[in-house]
């Protein structure tokens, strides 16, 4: 069974029925010659978890490009950073259509087929995935349709390949379901006006509606009937209405405390549950603990979001369009290239700029070059969220969640790098304190620290972050909404959206949208990109006052790089023997240098003293001297420079080029390797100097004549005949 959707010039096939039959679900989708094949299997059985327990796994295979793994094993290992963030951005996709109570352990696993080198599979692995699901028996409330959005030429391209979206001023991935509602963003731009913006945005929904009809005419055709699953266990009336009495006026009392900071206000909240879950439990013994937890974190949301809705008053006093107090420092710490510290309320975060040669550039897997036709990125930034940053403890370390907050701070921050820049760029985002909204506080810390560092940024970014909190009626109508500037952690909880948007003044560079309901209206999407750039604007001039353009002057411990013309001549001297003097002046200095073409190596030094340095003992190396005369037939000492298969490389002066001597004019014995006599580099033996080869005009030495010649013993070997 398969169908195929037209989708602006290209056609999406989805098929099914031949592949993974014992999958719950199994679907193909091909986009040109890119195939992807997505199967969902869920337990029968409820999870003791509280929710959904989905996972969804992105492999690529490099089988599918045609090629084979470059790693020693020769096969796929760990899931790369693309991988990664292609499986979350599934899962935002799907995840909000799921029952509200239903928890049983569910995967999406996406295999890719094959690889065209032109479409994408990220945007057919979505749609398979949605197709998959429909076509199971998986309760699930879907349909949605994913589509890329380019912007070329100013016209909107839909599911542009890769040779169009390396000229695409915008990289929109919209998911949409059924009424025109938004289920996931996840974009970068370049160029692009926040109004510009929108309308693409709306071109792109439109699209995303002709797929959710087709999967939709699959279902209904070749779909299987759902499953039922256990109904969540209820508490008594009279047991909830005693836990609503107990908490909802002091819950209440603490979230119009403006007084309280987040760490605060969580002790308050978890101290009043512990006690009306104490009363609780020694007035209704036989009551389940876990479904008075239950109740009082709904109770604590409702009280939340109904404060919010009826007052327009946040937890912390702000209005709905309130920043918190923003902070800025720059040039922290003298050895670095560049930081920044960012505060903004209770987030914190601390950012620093790292030059280096463009050798260190970031390696790209295979797949990945292959999709974006680069090999390496010269800018790149990670984030580090370690577990004080929120009062707790942990391991740490970098897991999904801090790639893809790295990976979104890091299109807010591309657009404004300049296209051609000497040194590979390192950015770090280390978030300190967190309460909201630090991904796009890296943004902010990070535009800071590049123009620290006298990164010639075409202008400064920020990034903030817009919530919104909804009153919806049965059928998830929004009746009632609120949009929330500058998120708190909170109200990322509680809320309903977590829409996070960077940019310029006037141009959008990043976007990403995650939503809990199952669809945004998108005229909230629309409202909520125009109280983002407000609040970009905001946050942009308190930026402005502390660092309003990239650093001028150079720092002390600023890189350098310089080309060098090496004549052709003088090469072979420049390297020397097995590269000798290349790794020699780089032990000494510090310094890299690397062939640029024949005649040109550029050194990359990480301060001008190394580079002076570096240039000195280079000048030194190939400063013109006059070898010295030889007379035939003196006898000189050489130094033994390299040991050969046939021979030694000698050298008579130091700024003589070193001559080779063969085995035969070693020693009167026949030798067949230089070490059978013991010779050792470093070592000098006396050789005898013979003149030029009239040929060639290479030195002839010799060492075997200065050695007496061995005793000839001749022997009759037969005698001689008589006649």
């Amino acid at each position: 069974m398969s169908k195929k959707i037209l989708i602006s010039k290209g056609v999406l096939k989805i098929s099914t029925g031949k592949l993974a039959k014992f999958a719950d679900g199994c679907v193909v989708a091909q986009l040109g010659d890119t195939s992807v094949m997505v199967t969902a299997v869920s337990k029968n059985k409820p999870s003791a978890l509280s929710f959904l327990p989905l996972t969804v796994d992105y492999r690529q295979k490099a089988a599918a490009a045609g090629r084979i793994p470059t790693n020693y094993l020769r096969r796929e290992l760990g899931p790369s950073d693309r991988e990664i963030l292609t499986s979350r951005m599934i899962d935002r996709s799907i995840r909000p259509l799921f029952p509200a109570n239903f928890n049983c352990d569910t995967q999406i696993m996406c295999n890719l087929l094959a690889v065209d080198g032109y479409n994408d599979p990220d945007i057919a692995s979505i749609n398979a995935a949605s197709a998959a699901l429909c076509l199971s028996d998986i309760p699930w409330n879907g349909p949605v349709g994913a589509v890329r959005v380019g912007y070329i030429d100013k016209e909107s391209v839909i599911n542009p390949t890769r040779k169009e979206l390396a000229d695409s001023q915008l990289n929109l991935i919209v998911t949409g379901t059924k009424n025109k509602k938004i289920v996931m963003l996840e974009g970068s731009a370049e160029g692009i006006k926040y109004e510009e913006f929108i309308g693409l945005l709306h071109s792109g929904l439109r699209q995303t509606q002709v797929i959710v009809n087709h999967i939709e005419q699959m279902q209904n055709s070749y779909g299987a009937k759902k499953r039922n699953f256990a109904a969540e266990k209820q508490l008594t009336d009279d047991v909830y209405d005693a836990i609503l009495s107990l908490s909802q006026d002091r819950i209440k009392d603490v979230f119009t405390d403006f007084e309280h900071h987040k760490v605060s206000r969580d002790n308050a909240i978890q101290a009043i549950k512990d006690d009306v879950l104490k009363s609780i439990v020694e007035n209704y013994p036989d009551v389940e603990q876990v479904l008075v937890q239950q109740a009082l974190n709904d109770i604590t949301k409702e009280v939340f979001r109904s404060l919010i809705l009826d007052t327009s008053v946040r937890c912390d006093g702000r209005g709905l369009t309130d920043i918190r107090p923003i902070s800025c420092e720059v040039d922290l710490y003298k050895p670095l290239h560049g930081s920044a510290l960012f505060q903004r309320g209770q987030t914190q975060v601390l950012c620093t700029v790292t030059f280096d040669s463009p050798e260190s550039a970031a390696k790209l897997d295979t797949i990945s070059a292959i999709m974006s036709g680069l090999k390496e990125k010269n800018f790149f930034l990670h984030y580090e969220f370690p577990p004080y940053a929120t009062n707790e403890t942990g391991r740490g370390g970098i897991g999904r969640r801090e790639l893809g907050h790295g990976a979104l701070a890091e299109k807010g921050l591309r657009a404004v790098i300049p296209s051609y820049f000497p040194f590979t760029i390192r950015l770090t985002s280390e978030v300190l304190e967190s309460n909201g909204s630090s991904s796009m506080a890296t943004v902010c810390g990070g535009s800071l620290a590049l123009m620290d560092a006298g990164v010639p940024i075409k202008e400064a970014a920020a990034g903030v972050a817009v919530g919104v909190v909804t009153e919806v009626d049965s059928d998830n109508k929004v009746l009632n909404y609120q949009l929330l500037t500058d998120l708190l952690g909170i109200e990322d909880y509680f809320g309903d959206m977590d829409f996070k948007l960077a940019g310029t003044h006037d141009c959008v560079t990043a976007i990403q949208a995650d939503i809990k309901l199952p669809g945004m209206p998108v005229e909230i999407i629309t409202e909520a990109v125009h109280r983002g750039a407000a609040g970009i604007r905001h946050i942009l001039a308190i930026m402005a006052e502390r660092q309003n353009e990239p650093r001028h002057e150079k720092k002390d411990n600023a890189p350098v790089i310089e080309n060098l013309e090496i004549p052709v001549t003088k090469r072979a001297k420049f390297l020397g023997y097995g590269g000798f003097n290349l790794k020699k002046i780089t032990a000494d200095t510090g310094v890299t240098i690397s062939p640029v073409d024949d005649n040109t190596f550029q050194v990359f030094a990480p301060n001008q003293v190394a580079l002076d340095e570096a240039k000195e003992k280079i000048e030194e190396l190939l400063a013109e001297e006059r070898e010295p005369d030889l007379e035939f037939g003196a006898i000189y000492n050489a130094t033994i420079v390299e040991l050969r298969e046939h021979g030694v490389m000698v050298q008579l002066y130091k700024n003589m080029v070193p001559a080779f001597i063969h085995n035969s004019q070693l020693d009167q014995r026949r030798v067949s390797h230089p070490s059978a006599l013991g010779l050792n580099v470093g070592q000098e033996i006396p050789v005898k100097y013979f003149g030029r080869d009239p040929v060639s005009g290479k030195i002839r030495l010799s060492r075997k004549v200065l050695f007496s010649p061995a005793t000839t013993v001749i022997k009759e070997l037969s005698p001689k005949s008589t006649t």
